[in-house]
């Protein structure tokens, strides 16, 4: 009766408007509706059943027009597939121009899993609101792209309801950011796209692979990086105003480590890591060691693929002085177990061998801390963490045993990359600066430009001055009415911050945000000198700052 009664007003609505209503096209309450190809069912929206069968009875592409039309048949329904850019990437290398069409192994199983997962798509939805609702976001950089997932539980709910599944391929260097950078990259990316659904009011429970926030309130970029600062800063201000929206007893974004990567939280708190008890030593740089020493070193890493549904990992140690590596596989773990049992490979050969000491080199993150003060605390806590078992606790038992016997120095190293390539990329990234107007334009205001200020010539270079004023604009979804816009004086470089309020508090973030952090502290700041701009709270704050 209600979903009549509003119908009847909507009509009234359109009507009064201007608008035509045909009454054929006009349907009445019902349990199950489809409209624009989606088919909708108390709130949630899914995949028509006459679609599924269209796709699923679709023949193996013979061409690249053909693939790219499968392609676009089944990219409208993305959001309901997990991995789905992992899983077609070998369908997009066959349409590339430069590639001539070949349908082989790869593109046939890539074909038949994504037709399953078509016909096994899930329903999304609906979106709740409400401080019982729990809105979860789970992001996760794997080998070949990034991936995310939104869920909502409510109480009395035995399991949450999925809103949307995204993924996507690497972008340009972003293939060699480190393990970190890729997670955080990951998180950054989940964050937008909950916002999109859910806006930017409610708590959102982040539970990435590594921890993420503790790297955005450092708010510095860490020594061993391969993100340009510029990109950290991006990063860093998007997640931690998301964060600090709300109260401090509920926070924009709680992080949270769930089932990561198969069992329970094995990150610290901060009163853990203040309180860790180093029981490996760092190593130093391979390229450091003393020569009668690199025979004793060892490089590790891992890899998981899925293979016909089955999760299968292999774990690799290469020895850099015998130019020899040894491997071992097996099913249903992850990259990450991979990495233990690399750790184990390298220890067997270690003792195999009787060396005073094991130089170990690896680009796991979560390896190196656990082998530099971690072991230690879960073995004071009989391998538990809050009451439940850590994960892979076997794996990290037997590893702790071995390394109370031999000493282990342990490197955190980036992926590694031939001088070759390194070269190339240096060269295209010359290109680009080379080609960029911007650039250019900061590069030739670095040289002192004289401006006309105040009846006289003052000598400033970029960044120094800069022009702010707030812009009113129709009020947001999310509440935001202001745009803080600031112009840096020689280049005309234009930076934005939107705000609910135009208020002194809000002035000081978006300069904090986005000129601080990207463009360094400005000796000059030019305004209408309006209450927002001049008042006592701006006036401390530019003096502790130079100004």
């Amino acid at each position: 009766m209600e979903v009549f009664e509003k119908g009847e007003k909507i009509i009234h609505i359109l009507l009064k408007a201007g608008f035509a209503i045909k009454q054929s096209k006009v349907k009445g309450p019902a349990r199950e509706i489809q409209f624009l190809g989606v088919k909708w069912q108390d709130g949630r929206w899914q995949i028509p059943t006459e679609v599924i069968n269209k796709i699923t009875a679709m023949s193996p592409p013979t061409s690249k027009k053909e693939t790219q039309a499968f392609l676009g048949a089944i990219g409208f329904w993305r959001m309901q597939i997990p991995e789905y850019s992992q899983i077609v990437s070998p369908l997009y290398l066959v349409t590339r121009k430069k590639n001539d069409f070949h349908w082989g192994p790869e593109q046939q199983q890539a074909f038949a899993q994504i037709k399953q997962e078509i016909a096994h798509a899930v329903a999304l939805g609906p979106v709740r609101m409400g401080p019982d609702v729990k809105n979860v976001l789970y992001s996760a950089a794997g080998n070949n792209g990034l991936s995310w997932s939104l869920w909502q539980k409510v109480p009395r709910e035995t399991r949450g309801r999925p809103l949307g599944f995204w993924s996507r391929s690497y972008r340009g260097s972003e293939a060699n950011y480190t393990p970190t950078e890729k997670e955080i990259l990951a998180a950054y990316e989940g964050v937008q796209a909950a916002s999109e659904v859910i806006g930017t009011e409610a708590q959102l429970l982040l539970a990435p692979r590594l921890p993420v926030l503790g790297w955005m309130f450092k708010g510095k970029v860490p020594s061993t990086h391969h993100a340009t600062d510029a990109t950290w800063s991006k990063w860093i201000a998007l997640i931690t105003q998301r964060a600090r929206i709300g109260n401090p007893n509920r926070p924009g974004i709680l992080e949270i480590i769930t089932n990561w990567p198969e069992g329970e939280n094995f990150s610290l708190t901060d009163e853990e890591e203040q309180e860790q008890v180093t029981r490996a030593e760092e190593g130093p740089p391979y390229n450091q060691l003393p020569a009668e020493k690199t025979h004793c070193a060892l490089f590790t890493d891992s890899s998981c693929r899925i293979v016909e549904m089955n999760r299968k990992w292999k774990a690799a140690v290469w020895s850099p002085t015998r130019q020899v590596a040894q491997a071992t596989e097996g099913e249903g773990g992850s990259s990450q177990l991979a990495e233990l049992k690399a750790v184990q490979l390298a220890l067997d050969i270690a003792e195999r061998e009787k060396w005073p000491k094991l130089y170990l080199y690896t680009d796991s993150w979560m390896v190196a801390n656990a082998l530099w003060g971690w072991l230690e605390k879960w073995k004071k806590a009989n391998w538990q963490r809050r009451g439940k078992p850590i994960w892979a606790a076997d794996e990290w038992k037997d590893i702790a045993t071995r390394v109370e016997k031999l000493p282990v120095r342990v490197r955190d190293v980036n992926a590694h990359v031939p001088k070759s390539r390194a070269n190339e990329e240096h060269r295209n990234n010359e290109q680009v600066i080379h080609d960029c107007e911007t650039c250019a334009a900061i590069k030739q205001a670095k040289r002192v430009k004289p401006l006309w200020y105040g009846g006289r010539w003052s000598k400033y270079k970029y960044g120094e001055a800069w022009q702010i004023d707030y812009i009113t604009l129709p009020q947001t979804r999310q509440g935001k009415h202001y745009v803080l816009t600031m112009v840096e004086a020689i280049t005309g470089w234009l930076e934005t911050y939107t705000v609910p309020h135009a208020t002194a508090r809000n002035t000081i973030l978006g300069l904090e945000k986005q000129i601080l952090w990207r463009h360094g502290t400005p000796e000059r700041i030019e305004s209408d000198n309006g209450t927002h701009f001049k008042n006592s709270l701006i006036n401390t704050w530019a003096r502790e700052h130079g100004n």
